[in-house]
């Protein structure tokens, strides 16, 4: 764990960019103040969606920049802190002290974890208070090797809300086919979650169920503070279906690449509008309950060749909210388009996912494997950095025995 903060340059790059944005922008309130306007705040004022930033390391201040640029919410993930601190020093005198007091890796792990999120909780509170609980969240994910145990997840997501013990925090619990009960009975217990991992609609139906569901078998007479998001991947669905079209290799199959993924949500937009209306959410609604929006995750480009603003761009809309790690927020910022674009275009939309289909894309298969790759991979970094931390741990206590 030594060495420099691998995410500081990026950050060092947003900020500058913000700078520029500011004096771009002088004198056009009048008063010749730089402002920090930028076109995240215009993409929440002028289209009503939340840019969260997919990123969290020490020194949590880091964020601040950003939450003046606009951003209004933090995602984190096992991958994100494996990163953050194997790549850092700012978490050893914590992690020295844990080990000293007898803690084990995996326990110093969560509590290195758990510091930046009540940190980062800390920061986005004012905007959790301005907006009545709608914004300023910031999220956690239970152990990622309990993403085939419902009960297992369930007791995590209820530790894990007791500990950080803060009112703007989202327990992340992955869409497995064994988890979605667990969200039902998180939801029931009135922790607040962010369901990630979504990869097909038809998983997304069961996740809108399983909200809808512990909502209602909560009890409780007020539902204003039970909160949820659905974390929709996305480029991760054109890197699969763009191999799968360039392996068929016929002209028809080459044509739709790069639009699978957009497709696709805007037809789980399409599905969020449904699903959260009529007689049976109106009685929620009279509760206090708040739709279950939908967050657009994996929104970074993978192929260079698509345009770097590819996942953010056409998924614009009220009541959505768009996650964004360092180059797609740095894109946005610099020269992303402001404009409701989600239910635009829809017909084509469904003309994409049908054409699809006719070329033998099981849209339910390509959710499966995705959904075992992304497991896999926060499974890996979670068990990689605990190794590295047992080693640090181990050297530690042999340092100090001599």
């Amino acid at each position: 764990m030594t060495g420099a903060v691998s995410k500081r340059p990026i950050i060092s790059i947003v900020i500058a960019l913000l700078f520029e944005c500011s004096i771009a922008r002088l004198g056009e309130e009048g008063n010749g103040a730089p402002t920090k306007r930028t076109t995240l705040h215009d993409l929440y004022d002028l289209q009503g969606q939340s840019p969260w930033y997919d990123n969290l390391c020490r020194p949590v201040t880091d964020l601040l920049p950003l939450i003046g640029s606009g951003v209004r919410g933090v995602t984190s993930n096992p991958s994100i802190f494996q990163k953050a601190i194997s790549t850092s020093n700012a978490y050893d005198d914590q992690f020295k002290q844990l080990i000293l007091a007898g803690k084990d890796a995996e326990s110093a792990y969560w509590e290195l974890v758990i510091k930046d999120i009540q940190d980062a909780c800390k920061l986005f509170e004012p905007i959790y208070d301005q907006t009545d609980g709608a914004d300023g969240y910031v999220s956690v994910e239970v152990s990622p090797r309990l993403a085939n145990d419902t009960q297992g997840t369930v007791e995590a997501a209820k530790w894990l809300h007791k500990v950080v013990d803060r009112p703007n925090v989202y327990i992340k619990i992955p869409a497995t086919a064994e988890c979605v009960p667990s969200i039902k009975e998180v939801i029931a217990n009135g922790i607040s979650v962010n369901v990630t991992l979504i990869f097909s609609i038809a998983r997304y139906e069961a996740v809108i169920d399983a909200y809808i569901d512990g909502l209602e078998a909560s009890g409780l007479s007020d539902l204003s503070r039970v909160t949820s998001v659905a974390s929709f991947f996305v480029s991760r669905v054109d890197t699969l279906i763009d191999k799968m079209l360039e392996k068929i290799g016929t002209p028809e199959a080459l044509a739709p690449r790069g639009k699978a993924a957009v497709a696709q949500a805007k037809l789980a937009n399409q599905l969020y509008q449904k699903k959260f209306s009529g007689p049976r959410w109106e009685a929620l609604v009279k509760k206090g309950a708040k739709k279950q929006r939908l967050l657009w995750a994996s929104t970074s480009v993978k192929n260079p060749a698509y345009p770097d603003t590819l996942y953010v761009d056409p998924l614009i809309g009220p009541d959505t909210v768009s996650t964004m790690p360092d180059q797609a927020l740095l894109a946005f910022i610099d020269h992303g388009t402001v404009s409701r674009t989600i239910d635009a275009n829809v017909s084509d939309a469904e003309g994409v996912y049908s054409a699809l289909e006719k070329l033998g894309i099981d849209w339910d298969e390509v959710g499966k494997q995705l959904e075992l790759e992304g497991v896999d991979s926060f499974k890996k970094a979670f068990d990689s950095l605990l190794v590295s931390l047992e080693e640090k741990g181990n050297s530690l206590k042999k340092t100090v025995s001599l």
